[in-house]
Formats: structure tokens, sequence, C-alpha cells
């Protein structure tokens, strides 16, 4: 079983979701979830984290298969053995919380460098929540 907290265009109902995390990949039911960060809307049309105190919400997804790993890399480029100025995100794991505040244990998300973050126009997102107008709106 794999383990992701995703905050962006991986969440139930945005773009990338069903291609990468629908169907029967999906185990259980997204769980609403949070990570410390700070978020960021980009000027490409998606967000980034970076790391810090505060809460990026979103969802724990469990994952029938480690090998979708691999494909979400893909999609987030990035490759572990490249230098992190080659990476789009950086690949960790983090402790997910419910909003209550209870440990949901350790996933795999993606953050992105500061420098990133400026270089895409970075605008911080302060409730910590992404909202796609286009999806979602």
């Amino acid at each position: 079983m794999l383990r992701v907290f995703v905050y962006g265009t991986l969440k139930p109902g945005q773009v990338n979701f069903e291609r990468y995390c629908g169907g029967d990949r999906t185990l259980t039911s997204p769980l609403v979830a949070q990570v410390q960060g700070k978020l960021f809307e980009l000027s490409l049309g998606y967000p980034g984290m970076t790391l810090g105190e505060m809460w990026v919400k979103g969802y724990l997804l469990e994952l029938a298969d480690e090998s979708i790993l691999a494909a979400l890399d893909g999609l987030e480029d990035y490759q572990p053995h490249r230098a992190e100025a080659q990476n789009e995100y950086q690949r960790r794991e983090v402790e997910v919380f419910e909003a209550e505040g209870r440990s949901l244990g350790l996933a795999w998300t993606y953050f992105m460098m500061p420098q990133k973050v400026e270089q895409y126009g970075g605008k911080w997102i302060a409730n910590g929540e992404w909202v796609d107008e286009i999806n979602d709106g």
C-alpha cells in the first residue's frame, strides 16, 4: 500500500485524480487531512507547497500499488537521483494529521523549493487550501 498526501491537481475532483489515483487504484475513501508547510498559487495554474510551520489542507490517499509512485514522480517532474534544482518538486515523507490534530501517520508528498515558487510567481494562500477556479468554481 502507498500513502500519499495531495493538495492540488491530484485531489479528488481535480484534473489529475482519475488518471493517477482513481478507480481501483484507491483502496479507501480519500481522507480530509493536513500537513505542515506553506502553500502558494503558482502562475502555472497549480499550487506549490514549501516546507513550513503552517497548515496545508488536502487529502490522504491510500493507493493499491507502490508502482503508482513512479507515475506520480513523472507528473511532478521529480527524479530522486537528480539535483534538487533540476526537479520541479521534491518528494518527502511527512506526518499527516486530521483537522483536529490527530496523527494519521506518514505519507509521501511533493514540496517545491522556495526558489521555484519565486520563479513561478507564487502567491501565498493564507488559508492553506488550494481551489482550482475552473474545476471547483
